[in-house]
């Protein structure tokens, strides 16, 4: 009889008193199937382990808004996403924004905001700060996916800056993409755009002449 390397594991795994009985009368297919499903239950952690969560936390939000503000972030204010507002964020987001209300900050002519978007499963909190209606600086606040974390790097991150919203609603500049990262580069994208709608709403009218 062939016997297989992965059977005497499964032997290795039955009363002695059936061990011999195992090698010697177990059909070759079935002891293969047995083989197989024991290989795959043993696999299968591992493979589960690739696709877990682990929410890192690369610059708290705090952080982000001192920075932005020379260390003295102003009190926050409140965008309410209004009906009117909706059909924009929809067509940016591809769905609707998941809240009623928006906090950001504003000093002078720069805007700061904390924004959440869908990278595959989990939501990406990045910090965006908008000035005179183009991207200060994008930082990734708190990843939670378990893939595409690259979009953390300055070298992705900053290719945003002096990024400003076309009439289409889409960014005056190109950005590269990072293979492997693609979900969560299409979400940063989408929140930049947001941040800089959103900024256009904050604006005060120009005085009239």
């Amino acid at each position: 009889m062939v016997r297989l390397p992965g059977l005497f594991a499964i032997q290795g795994l039955l009363p002695v008193s059936l061990q011999p009985f195992f090698l010697d009368h177990m059909p070759i297919r079935l002891a293969t199937c047995l083989c197989l499903t024991l290989i795959c239950m043993l696999a299968a952690p591992s493979i589960e382990a690739t696709d877990e969560v682990a929410e890192e936390t690369y610059l708290a939000p705090d952080q982000f808004l001192a920075d932005t503000f020379d260390q003295a972030p102003p009190k926050p204010q409140v965008l309410w996403l209004t009906k009117s507002l909706k059909p924009r964020i929809r067509e940016i987001l591809g769905h609707d924004y998941p809240a009623v209300r928006i906090r950001y900050w504003r000093q002078e002519n720069r805007t700061a905001w904390i924004l959440e978007e869908i990278g595959k499963t989990q939501p990406i909190t990045v910090g965006i700060a908008v000035e005179d209606e183009q991207i200060a600086r994008l930082k990734v606040l708190v990843y939670r996916e378990s893939h595409g974390w690259e979009v953390k790097y300055p070298f992705f991150t900053d290719q945003f800056q002096d990024a400003s919203l076309e009439d289409d609603m889409e960014l005056s500049k190109n950005i590269d993409g990072i293979a492997g990262a693609t979900l969560s580069v299409n979400a940063l994208e989408r929140l930049s755009r947001l941040a800089l709608y959103f900024h256009q709403q904050t604006n005060p009218p120009p005085p009239e002449a």
